[in-house]
């Protein structure tokens, strides 16, 4: 079975969140499936110079858009063990950024394009799926259908669907549709692309894929409904037959997992910040873009009961400059026990995860979530709300049963997430043969990225024999 992944970030070449990720580590895992998978990407500018010399070029060709033929470049790179091309065109990818430029809409369309344009290059290699990830890649299915149905290359090629974040979608005004897309306006229909007055690309991809997939059961449940459904409840709902959870994976945690790492690494870090070194107060933590959706307003809320507690505090992150001036105030005010690290680096993250006791994730939504899955994975009890993969992941413990990985409340409310927090601080402190069974369920949660694989196997399985 051949699959070709397009999308727009892969680790290590190109990763601005958890689609990079993705990108990088889940076709690993699909190839341990016994799938044949490659990777398509645009060549963005800013790929390490290490990576782009390392490129072949296969050839190149011309890309019809509209009333537009822009050139393609196609380039190969093989990395553990894995085909990546890459689709260079310097108008369109040669930018400061790879998201949010005015024409945005164009240089996408582009690339969709340019994918199905490539696969008469890909010798040796015709997939039987192209699994497109996100906005950014939903035209693809539309494309492959209306420009590639009578070419006898593209015959039973089926398009699987995957919805990372809702929330953006890829809207664009009307005229894109026949300007940049090159469609007639018979697609300009409530049943087509039509939305809110324009068009958009995530709809295109739920609307004309064969499967669709999100990553996280719960998420693909909450996104049929009003309240998470960002106005596309009713397309979704309209393909429920076909529609999918499946979790995202992790990494596996780096280093022994054990009680005597664990009291190192949180002395490591209580050094490292100079936080007071003490084996019984736990140490709260949260590593987190610091914006609405993650939950801060929440914690602002109730910073001062949180802070009142006999407890340490680190908050590693950068975001809204709002949340950032508030948070530094609280770092003012309590020096003593709050560590405001407004920033993101890799190798702190991995410090705090690995000695931090409580993790905090109090998210409004989250489509999967990684980072409660981390923490879990070094022993860092999460406090979540349930919601989207949080829900999925993070089972509430139970005294009685001695069964459960984490602390969870329900309602996006502030006092209902202090009270879970108080619980966890509460067991923590109080009851230690409790806390180490937590601690324990934690460590052993599974969140592999072979897990994830063997369910995408199943559905590349369904649509390969789909008539």
């Amino acid at each position: 079975m051949k699959v070709l992944f397009a999308l727009t970030e892969a680790d290590p070449f190109i990763k601005t969140g958890g689609l990079g990720e993705v990108g990088g580590s889940l076709p690993l895992a699909l190839r341990e499936q016994g799938v044949e998978i490659r990777v398509i990407l645009p060549k963005y500018s800013s790929i390490a110079s290490s990576y782009r010399q390392a490129m072949n070029p296969l050839g190149s060709f011309t890309v019809p858009l509209a009333w537009r033929n822009q050139y393609c470049g196609l380039e190969e790179l093989e990395y553990q063990g894995i085909h990546y091309y890459f689709l260079d065109n310097e108008y369109y990818f040669r930018r400061s950024k790879c998201y949010g430029d005015e024409d945005e809409g164009e240089q996408y369309a582009f690339f969709s394009r340019a994918v199905l344009e490539s696969i008469r290059y890909l010798s040796g290699f015709k997939p039987d799926i192209i699994h497109c990830h996100d906005w950014h890649t939903a035209l693809i299915p539309l494309f492959l259908k209306v420009f590639y149905a009578q070419d006898t290359l593209y015959y039973k090629i089926r398009t699987l669907f995957t919805i990372h974040n809702l929330k953006y979608q890829g809207s664009f005004s009307k005229e894109t549709l026949a300007d940049v897309l090159g469609l007639s306006w018979d697609y300009f229909t409530p049943d087509g692309l039509e939305f809110n007055g324009g068009i958009n690309f995530m709809k295109a991809g739920i609307r004309y894929s064969d499967r669709v997939t999100t990553v996280s059961p719960t998420y693909a449940e909450e996104i049929q409904h009003p309240h998470w459904g960002e106005g596309l409840h009713e397309v979704i709902r309209t393909r429920q037959d076909s529609l999918k959870g499946i979790l995202n994976g992790v990494p596996e945690a780096k280093g022994a997992q054990d009680l005597a790492a664990k009291r190192a690494n949180r002395k490591k870090l209580q050094t490292q910040l100079g936080l007071l070194e003490s084996e019984d107060m736990p140490i709260l933590c949260m590593v987190s873009r610091l914006v609405e959706q993650k939950g801060v307003d929440l914690l602002l809320h109730v910073m001062e009961e949180i802070l009142a507690l006999d407890i340490q505090f680190i908050i590693l992150g950068s975001g809204d400059p709002h949340y950032e001036e508030r948070i530094k105030e609280f770092g003012h005010r309590f020096p003593d026990k709050f560590r405001p690290l407004l920033c993101y680096q890799d190798d702190l993250a991995q410090c705090i995860y690995a000695g931090a006791d409580i993790f905090l994730m109090p998210s409004r939504y989250e489509p999967c979530g990684i980072a409660q899955m981390i923490a879990m994975s070094y022993g860092n009890i999460p406090v979540v709300r349930e919601t989207g993969g949080l829900k999925d992941t993070v089972i509430p413990y139970s005294i009685t049963t001695g069964e459960g990985n984490g602390f969870t409340f329900t309602h996006y409310n502030a006092h209902e997430f202090l009270y879970a927090i108080q619980g966890a601080v509460k067991m923590f402190r109080e009851n230690k043969e409790a806390w180490l069974r937590l601690w324990e369920n934690a460590l052993n949660s599974e969140f592999s990225w072979s897990r994830s694989a063997a369910k995408y196997y199943e559905v590349y399985e369904d649509l390969y024999y789909l008539k």
